[in-house]
């Protein structure tokens, strides 16, 4: 699971990595930006993340 929020909040980050989300990403103001960081965020979870193959 990828969190996509706007909240940079410490007790945020913590918790949402304690109910088990994989990463966490404070998403850009800018559409453009934004649009960046999701084509990234896509690259990364299909090209670079390995899963493990027992899940």
């Amino acid at each position: 699971m990828v969190v996509l929020t706007s909240s940079r909040e410490e007790r945020d980050i913590f918790n949402n990595y304690h109910l088990g989300a994989h990463s966490y990403v404070c998403k850009p103001v800018s559409m453009d930006d934004f649009a960046t960081a999701i084509e990234r965020l896509g690259v990364y979870w299909t090209r670079m993340n390995q899963a493990s193959s027992t899940l």
